[in-house]
């Protein structure tokens, strides 16, 4: 299914809650002064979305000179200068020519010659470009793009995939011109019943309506020659939270769900004192539990703050950043470790972690983070300097 038809659907999931807003008159009558219709402004901050008829699209314009500024200030660290990093995202821009966008058919879409599957190769109208920037882009502060912004950074990729020349201005006046250029323009199919509602259905399941089974098991789980593919993705998981992931590197657990969280705290801090200096704990951290105390919880170190370790393994954190392993930026551990003794350390992670900036660990840099508040920003700090530890 095209990235267009997944969007229609949910534009029809979002229209139904909508109209759920709103209570029905008969609910009212039986629960009266609970709930009430939705504001003009509440309905106007959901009803964003953009058909690909261009009907919601917002008046307004932005040049391909506008959209290189912007891209460069808050949309280049994560998909490279020119839209091609292929380093935290995949690349945007690539694998499209002129003769592609002759025939609104990208011809390595077919042929496989293209070893990495761009969005200009794949997108097929320009307002689903258009439309998920307004709504998800920048990464770390979506929807703070004004109207005009979003043209402007849309122009700027049509431009690197040569679908608009250099001094283009992009409107709500020709963007219909501009598909009439898009690469895979005819490359979307027709030929399913989502795109027609009145249409033939995709299944042809029939309900059951009798002798249903009462309790039904929702599970899911690897194949065993599957199990041990990643590594142990437990160590991969978050540290918080109920759910932590299996230890894939040993046989499958059994039981209830708290003796199997208690199974998985034990191996995270194993492993954490597996991975510091002999006969020395990891900064910060509790020593691996013995024969005797493997089912004591784990206890935070002086100066370790769950909050700080709530927020620093959840949103957009995570992506980039574990407490005991290198992902694309540093673990949490080696921060800790590097900024050990520095009297600064507090004050310099803290204006990094705003502002963003790169270099002290390679050449991928950080964005910014302005939405979180200072309060936030304190306890994060305080507990990766106090070696990240593990919550108990």
């Amino acid at each position: 299914m095209s990235t267009l038809n997944s969007l229609r659907a949910a534009w029809a999931c979002m229209g139904l809650g909508l109209a759920l807003l709103a209570p029905r008159a008969d609910a009212a009558d039986k629960f009266p002064g609970v709930g009430r219709d939705a504001t003009p402004a509440e309905v106007a901050a959901w009803d964003i979305d953009v058909r690909p008829d261009f009907k919601g699209l917002p008046p307004g314009s932005g040049t391909v000179l506008r959209g290189g500024d912007i891209w460069e200030g808050k949309c280049a660290s994560c998909h490279g200068s020119f839209g091609e990093s292929n380093e935290v995202f995949t690349p945007i821009v690539g694998g499209t020519t002129a003769d592609d966008i002759r025939t609104g058919r990208v011809a390595a879409l077919a042929g496989n010659s293209q070893p990495q599957r761009t969005t200009l190769m794949k997108v097929s109208t320009v307002s689903t470009l258009w439309d998920y920037i307004h709504r998800a882009m920048p990464w770390d502060n979506p929807k703070t793009l004004s109207p005009d912004e979003v043209y402007a950074v849309t122009a700027y990729l049509l431009n690197l995939g040569e679908i608009v020349p250099e001094d283009f201005e992009l409107s709500d006046k020709n963007i219909a011109d501009v598909q009439a250029r898009m690469p895979n323009r005819n490359g979307m199919t027709l030929e399913h019943g989502m795109w027609q509602v009145s249409g033939k259905p995709d299944t042809q399941n029939t309900a059951c309506m009798s002798q249903c089974a009462e309790t039904v098991k929702v599970s899911s789980e690897l194949p065993p020659h599957a199990r041990d593919a990643h590594g142990d993705i437990a160590a991969q998981n978050r540290l918080i939270g109920p759910v932590r992931g299996a230890n894939t590197l040993a046989p499958p657990l059994t039981g209830a769900a708290g003796s199997n969280a208690d199974a998985v705290r034990t191996h995270a801090l194993q492993t954490l004192a597996a991975a510091a200096p002999a006969g020395k704990a990891p900064a910060g951290s509790t020593p691996a539990p013995t024969a005797a105390s493997a089912s004591e919880p784990a206890k935070l170190a002086p100066g370790g703050d769950l909050a700080g370790a709530r927020l620093a393994s959840s949103g957009t954190c995570v992506a980039c950043h574990a407490a005991d392993r290198k992902m694309i930026g540093p673990s949490y551990q080696d921060v800790a470790a590097k900024y050990r003794g520095n009297a600064d350390a507090h004050a310099l992670l803290v204006q990094k972690i705003r502002k963003g900036g790169g270099g002290t660990w390679g050449a991928m840099p950080m964005p910014p983070n302005p939405a979180v508040s200072d309060d936030d920003l304190k306890r994060i700090v305080d507990w990766i300097l106090a070696g990240a530890p593990a919550p108990g």
